[in-house]
């Protein structure tokens, strides 16, 4: 396995930017998930990693040897990519070891290979099947397993899971995650699903406009992000944003006024000012915890999402801002009636005029 460094990395194609000034160390062994908007340059940095797009300028090393002009072949990667592209005539376990023979692997190297990547993918019941005759949560195991059997220092991901069904969406992420557990390999997944980033990743990559926008563990990004875009892109349903004003200040705590509410909040020290326009961040399901510490912020229902285990109640607030509450399943709530949101403070977050956060500390949910 292998670590991957990037270094000033930039991507253009004529005058147009695709990546801009990318630092990124991934360890030996890390979970790594590039996630973002469509257009970000996620999948654009994972194929300059794979060496199927040349650096316009920087550095790329894997296990700590630069590959800038080493083809892709003699990288040690593998990828497997959103389409399963298995060949219809043959067999899996052909699919599976058609590299290793094209290569003039050993026979006998061959079939271990692919043997044991079958084992560890659950597939050693289908080896004599035709792609036609396996499911599409099957036919990207066959997938994965044709990386699985180069015996990669690096595994590459391009968005694998988005041509399965929701139900297979889960079992697939699922044996990834396990998969991960069993090789100890080094991987770099991309997708634009942050629900998929949260689950797998053990460390999230969040991307925006060709740039790096914050790089963390899934709950710290989770807890503590960077700015309005992270906030907005990281949790779902995404956190909702209501504008407000700081009142006044003290040390290391601010006087805030939004919604027609007003709370004194943790902020960093020398970040702001009376007078001062901020955006307060509020997650859905931070929003009806009442207790004895928490904000009232009332509103009008304009819809309700029963779920089951939870309700979605889409509000609007005095202010006339939209918000959305997790609630519980049961909660007593009607369109068009008035309804009480609460939310803890320690759970608000504070921006700037310009999108940045203004809490330096560590945040609980």
């Amino acid at each position: 396995m292998a670590d991957v460094s990037l270094h000033g990395i930039a991507k253009s194609y004529g005058s147009a930017e695709i990546l801009r000034d990318i630092n990124l160390s991934i360890d030996d062994g890390e979970f790594v998930v590039f996630v973002g908007p469509s257009g970000c340059g996620k999948s654009t940095l994972l194929r300059t990693i794979a060496g199927l797009e040349n650096v316009s300028a920087g550095e790329l090393r894997i296990g700590g040897k630069r590959v800038n002009e080493m083809p892709p072949a003699e990288r040690k990667i593998a990828m497997v990519f959103q389409s399963y592209a298995l060949y219809p005539h043959m067999s899996v376990y052909k699919n599976m070891a058609f590299g290793l023979k094209f290569a003039k692997t050993d026979k006998s190297e061959v079939d271990r290979r692919v043997r044991r990547a079958a084992d560890i993918l659950k597939l050693s019941a289908l080896l004599d099947r035709k792609p036609r005759e396996l499911s599409g949560g099957q036919r990207q195991r066959v997938a994965i397993g044709r990386a699985i059997v180069r015996e990669p220092s690096v595994f590459l991901f391009d968005e694998p899971l988005s041509n399965l069904d929701a139900a297979l969406r889960v079992n697939t992420r699922l044996e990834i995650a396990k998969l991960h557990r069993e090789l100890g390999a080094t991987m770099i997944y991309v997708t634009h699903d942050q629900v998929e980033a949260m689950t797998l990743a053990s460390k999230i990559v969040v991307m925006n406009h060709g740039r790096i926008e914050q790089v963390g563990a899934p709950l710290d990004l989770y807890r503590n992000p960077r700015n309005l875009f992270v906030a907005g892109f990281i949790g779902s349903p995404r956190m909702n944003f209501i504008k407000g004003q700081v009142r006044s200040v003290a040390g290391h705590s601010a006087t805030i006024g939004f919604a027609g509410a007003e709370a004194v909040l943790e902020v960093a020290p020398g970040r702001v000012k009376a007078g001062d326009e901020v955006t307060v961040g509020i997650r859905p399901e931070h929003m009806a915890q009442d207790g004895p510490q928490t904000i009232p912020l009332e509103g009008r229902i304009d819809a309700i999402e029963r779920l089951g285990e939870a309700s979605y109640v889409y509000m609007k607030l005095a202010g006339g801002e939209d918000v959305i509450v997790r609630s519980p399943g049961d909660a007593d709530a009607a369109p068009g009636s008035g309804y009480i949101a609460h939310v803890p403070s320690r759970s608000v977050h504070i921006f700037d005029a310009q999108g940045q956060s203004m809490q330096a500390s560590t945040r609980m949910p």
